[in-house]
């Protein structure tokens, strides 16, 4: 079974044991009773199972805004002994709430764990993170776009996790209303934070996009967050000119000033699917869009028939610009000793390389092997832009050679 905790970092769940209710996070016990939830200004429906070392309660809860419910324990499972550190999460999804006062600002986000990892940030500091790949999504895109597949990874690759983030402006993060500029280097280092925060090491970045330059921001900024060697794939993104809008493909410069004149409220998502269709971009494309819609929920009300975007539209079109005018061949063309950087082109996409962008990559490559470092090009059959939707068999076969390279070169070094 998968592990999953979502929420950010910069983040708390707190539960309040009532009456014969006792509640210890670290080695434990979990009696019946009656429990409280508390979560302010969120509204979820959730089936939630804790694992709380030698005993697992299953909750039900429904949270309303800045309510408190309360609901019955379903059931328990009691194991056997078991050492108190070695907490699993199984099928888990718990929510945290921003503890502004210690972590403001830190990125949403959600860690798929593999079956055999069994850790968290909560954990002794001196029990190692296993090892951690961090998936970065594109411009108006969401954490949500890696989901399945990093599930698919981790069932792949049971001693991995994976780091699915939700970057500034864009899904969960954009409530943080994160000061500028917003460009990709600021982007790069929200990331870098996150991990600090939650103790990682990452020894894998994969980012799609504008997500891909964010990834390559990350090495040339990082030090010590950074695992070494470190692995970074680039999907479907040069290091410098952005090509965009070629062969009739939406541009998304003028998607973003399209969204940002619209209403900040809808009644549905087929009017904003129907909006863009009329001003002519794709119907993929208007679908994939209106999945950032998210149901209005004024406090006081139950239910909505308005819908308002999940991302900060003025942000996000500050954050394509920077996407634009961003060069990086610098990081390429002198590749720090122990990273290995991967460039993933899409075989449809072809406006968005030019001859020139290949000819560096492969002197860069020449030069890497050189140097201690990794530069390597691959191409991705039968796809566009959107790999992961387009060919996500083609994807995952490719990006499975990094996770086993690492996880051999880990096991050696155990």
């Amino acid at each position: 079974m998968l592990g999953r905790v979502m929420g950010s970092a910069a983040s708390r769940c707190w539960v309040q044991a009532k009456q014969e209710v006792l509640v210890q996070f670290c080695g434990c016990e979990v009696a019946g009773g009656e429990l409280v939830i508390g979560l302010m200004q969120m509204q979820l429906a959730w089936t939630m199972l804790v694992s709380f070392c030698c005993r697992m309660i299953v909750l039900k809860c429904d949270i309303s805004p800045g309510g408190t419910t309360r609901r019955k324990a379903l059931g328990s499972l009691v194991c056997p002994p078991c050492n108190c550190a070695q907490m699993a999460l199984a099928d888990t999804r718990i929510a945290y709430q921003p503890d502004v006062d210690k972590h403001a600002g830190v990125l949403a986000y959600e860690l798929v764990q593999g079956s055999l990892v069994q850790w968290n940030s909560f954990m002794d500091k001196s029990i190692p993170d296993p090892p951690t790949a961090v998936l970065l999504h594109g411009i108006l895109g969401s954490r949500k776009n890696w989901g399945s597949f990093a599930k698919r990874l981790a069932q792949e690759f049971p001693m991995w996790q994976f780091l699915l983030v939700d970057l500034r402006c864009h899904g969960d993060s954009a409530s943080l209303k994160k000061r500028g500029p917003h460009t990709v280097a600021s982007t790069a280092l929200d990331v870098l934070k996150l991990v600090v925060q939650l103790r990682l090491t990452p020894r894998v970045l994969v980012g799609h996009s504008f997500g891909g330059k964010v990834a390559l921001s990350m090495v040339e900024q990082a030090a010590k967050p950074l695992a070494r060697p470190v692995r970074a794939w680039v999907l479907d993104a040069t290091p410098g000119k952005v090509r965009a809008g070629g062969d009739g493909e939406d541009h998304p410069a003028e998607l973003i000033e399209f969204l940002r004149r619209m209403p900040k409220q809808v009644s549905s998502k087929q009017e904003v699917v129907d909006a863009l269709v009329k001003e002519q971009f794709s119907v993929d494309v208007a679908r994939w869009v209106a999945t950032n819609l998210r149901r209005s929920s004024p406090l006081g009300q139950q239910s909505s028939t308005s819908f308002s975007w999940t991302f900060d539209l003025n942000g996000i079109s500050e954050m394509y610009k920077s996407y634009e005018d961003t060069n990086l061949w610098r990081i390429v063309e002198n590749v720090p000793r122990g990273v290995h950087i991967n460039f993933l082109k899409a075989e449809r996409s072809l406006h968005r390389w030019a001859l020139e962008d290949l000819q560096r990559i492969h002197t860069a490559e020449e030069l890497a092997a050189d140097e201690g470092g990794g530069v390597e090009m691959h191409v991705l059959e039968d796809a566009g832009h959107w790999v992961h939707a387009d060919n996500p068999d083609g994807l995952f076969r490719i990006l499975s050679s990094t996770f086993r390279i690492e996880t051999t070169i880990r096991g050696m070094q155990d």
